[in-house]
């Protein structure tokens, strides 16, 4: 299949679905339907097309990466709990051609000592952390600058 050039993939980790309830002092009230809502009204307005996946399996993340060769453009992830530890994920990200943007809600830096290393960062395009919900909105406005400059 020839890739698309106006397609992105939008991956969220594990917990990622409990957004709005876990931990609101860190994550905020913001839902993961609101983060989507707010994703695809803004993927419209710059003429993307989205496919959005939740998973809270390291397998399944796995497959929907190696999955989106020829397929996507970009990858925005957010690979929660799995960025510190996944060499599996980093792997995957390094064998597909689709570039990456890392996302986190919060500034991972600024919590534990265990939350300051990533296994992502070195094969990601980059990476995007601390500004809640709008890390990623302002991932996709990054993908679409990377799209459109291909």
């Amino acid at each position: 299949m020839e890739a698309s050039t106006e397609k992105v993939l939008i991956i969220h980790g594990p917990n990622l679905n409990l957004l709005g309830k876990r931990e609101p002092a860190i994550y905020g009230s913001t839902t993961l339907d609101d983060i989507n809502t707010r994703l695809n009204e803004r993927a419209r307005e710059l003429g993307l097309q989205l496919t959005i996946v939740q998973t809270n399996h390291e397998g399944v993340m796995i497959d929907t990466i190696q999955e989106a060769e020829d397929k996507f453009a970009c990858i925005i992830i957010n690979p929660a709990a799995l960025t510190h530890y996944s060499v599996a994920v980093r792997d995957a990200l390094a064998a597909v051609s689709v570039p990456a943007i890392e996302v986190h809600l919060s500034n991972i830096y600024r919590r534990e000592e265990f939350r300051h290393h990533s296994v992502v960062s070195p094969v990601a395009l980059g990476q995007i952390a601390g500004f809640g919900a709008n890390s990623y909105l302002l991932a996709l406005e990054a993908a679409s600058c990377l799209i459109r400059s291909a």
